[in-house]
């Protein structure tokens, strides 16, 4: 029955410390600690000695709180293109360009570029730019810094100019919705409340340190790689960049069903690539379900076969 108070206790604790986090400002985590102590001592579960410390050092806890505040701050465009050239070079440790297709790779810009200049965000820092990847993959990705990578195996999987758009249109609105800053964003709030947590504990065991702090969310970078390439955006960001994708296809003129065209042509491929897509996007089926709740709000002449000839002049 003890262990149970105790229990009780402590989880009532962290519930007024992270409500009292949400009142105050960041640099205010020392009076937050002071009230959490102040409850853990009516509690029963923390000693006079650890109010007193806490007390003392409220005036460090507020730097730290400062230091994780600083986390949280608008990034720029220019911050957000070199956070995405940074991204693309970690891309290009593990894939090579398609540096003999380069009709292919002028084609896959102008289409881009078309989508873009129609879209609510046709400027960025260094602008928008595709290359193509040297592997038989099925796969696509895109850097907050406008970069947007697709590889010859989901080229081959087109069927259409259209189709082709669909897959770019989907890489433009990770982009433009900032996916992955997005995730740098998870993490670092992620990171601070973990960290928040255990400079209260450094600090009543009389080691805290500062720096620690301040070189917390230096993997920025890392984070991004891994939510891009590795484990894939969450299911309703890419959810998202499909509806996008059908905004920006319309706007541009191209058919915007050439997306569940794109998706069924996936779906068929699933089994025989285990990897790629596969890994990193939900199924084609869930997207599939996901884009028919929104196809019929867009209504386009449908123009494909006036862009016919200089798709299979180009893919030949």
């Amino acid at each position: 029955m003890k262990n149970k108070k105790i229990i009780f206790s402590c989880t009532a604790i962290a519930v007024v410390l992270a409500v009292m986090a949400l009142l105050f400002s960041c640099e205010s985590l020392g009076t937050v600690a002071q009230i959490g102590a102040a409850v853990g001592q009516a509690a029963g579960v923390v000693d006079s000695n650890t109010v007193d410390f806490i007390n003392k050092n409220a005036g460090n806890l507020n730097k730290v709180g400062a230091a994780v505040g600083k986390a949280f701050e608008q990034i720029t465009p220019e911050q957000e293109y070199y956070i995405g050239r940074a991204v693309a070079a970690n891309v290009l440790t593990n894939y090579k360009l398609a540096v003999n297709s380069p009709a292919m790779v002028a084609y896959v810009n102008k289409i881009c570029n078309a989508l873009v200049v129609n879209s609510p965000r046709p400027d960025i820092f260094n602008g928008y730019h595709v290359n193509i990847l040297d592997t038989d993959e099925i796969n696509a990705f895109a850097t907050s810094g406008g970069h947007i990578f697709i590889t010859r195996g989901l080229i081959s999987c087109t069927t259409s100019e259209d189709t082709l758009a669909a897959v770019l249109a989907h890489e433009i609105s990770h982009i433009q919705l900032q996916h992955g800053l997005k995730a740098i964003k998870n993490s670092r709030i992620t990171q601070a409340l973990l960290v928040t947590a255990s400079a209260g504990a450094s600090a009543a065991a009389g080691n805290y340190n500062l720096q620690d702090i301040t070189n917390v969310f230096s993997d920025s970078v890392g984070e991004i790689i891994n939510t891009m390439v590795i484990n894939g955006y969450s299911q309703s960001q890419e959810f998202e960049a499909d509806s996008n994708a059908l905004a920006l296809l319309a706007l541009a003129g191209y058919e915007p069903s050439a997306l569940l065209d794109m998706l069924a042509v996936l779906q068929k491929n699933q089994s025989a690539h285990l990897g790629g897509f596969n890994k990193t996007h939900p199924s084609p089926a869930d997207r599939i379900a996901n884009v028919q709740k929104t196809i019929g709000d867009y209504n386009v002449n449908d123009t494909r076969s006036y862009r016919e000839g200089r798709y299979k002049s180009v893919t030949n």
